[in-house]
């Protein structure tokens, strides 16, 4: 082969490279990030007959059914300040009728964390059978909610095997 063809050869092969990578390149260079996967509120934990529930194991969400703007948010940082998970805040559906406050779950009364939760709202909150599409525990207020009870125990034993849904675990 004389040196002519071994240049062109050589040059058509590091040409069609060039291609390549430039092509390459390009498709990386044009792809969109990846999505960041935001943690869950809470993730569904086991407990047994016996172990302890403390407020930290419960995530509390809120719902505003008053007409006062931002007491969900204030609800929501007086139950964090106790030691209840951060779940999430809402306006509550129209034609709520909440006086002062409400716990809405479909867990039974009993449950570890619904007991944690009405307790510290006090001692006659209304527990409604509803199950709405929040993470946790939700508790509604109304226009004559003011502030959460004085006391209300920070933790109690399960009387059963229960699930909770609580806060990721941190690593």
């Amino acid at each position: 082969m004389d040196a002519r063809l071994k240049s062109l050869v050589t040059l058509l092969v590091l040409g069609g490279l060039l291609v390549l990578a430039t092509v390459w390149g390009w498709s990386a260079l044009t792809e969109p990030f990846p999505e960041k996967a935001d943690p869950p509120i809470c993730v569904d934990r086991d407990f047994e007959q016996g172990d302890t529930v403390a407020r930290r194991d419960v995530t509390v969400s809120v719902w505003n059914a008053s007409n006062r703007n931002g007491l969900a948010g204030l609800t929501m940082d007086l139950l964090t300040d106790v030691g209840f998970s951060r779940g999430q805040e809402g306006n509550a559906p129209d034609g709520a009728e909440v006086k002062r406050v409400q716990v809405w779950t479909g867990l039974p009364k009993k449950h570890p964390a619904v007991r944690l939760v009405a307790r510290k709202l006090g001692k006659k909150v209304k527990v409604v059978d509803r199950t709405p599409d929040v993470a946790g525990v939700l508790v509604v207020v109304g226009n004559a909610f003011d502030d959460l009870a004085k006391g209300g125990p920070r933790k109690v034993q399960a009387d059963e095997s229960v699930v909770i849904c609580g806060p990721p675990a941190v690593s």
